[in-house]
């Protein structure tokens, strides 16, 4: 897995969190080195690490963006709206 510099994304897209399916890669098919998330509108997310890490955000502010690395947005929990996927 190579280091990903995310300083400038080149690529967006916006998501649909998924209690089963993870984030597609930008150009289709498995999405294996995560994507960091944009969010529209504050609120909780709950997410999947490339790690396998389950972790709840409260509280994630408005117009910021979540510096983890993320495969899959859970619909449950998740309050959070206007999503998008950088890469």
């Amino acid at each position: 897995m190579g280091v990903l510099n995310y300083t400038q994304s080149g690529r967006a897209a916006a998501i649909t969190p998924s209690n089963t399916v993870n984030i597609p890669s930008v150009s289709g098919g498995t999405n294996t080195e995560g994507c960091i998330l944009y969010t529209g509108s504050g609120g909780t997310i709950k997410v999947m690490t490339i790690g396998g890490d389950i972790v709840t955000f409260f509280s994630a502010p408005a117009g910021q963006v979540l510096q983890v690395r993320v495969l899959r947005v859970y619909a449950e929990v998740t309050t959070a709206t206007n999503l998008v996927a950088l890469w």
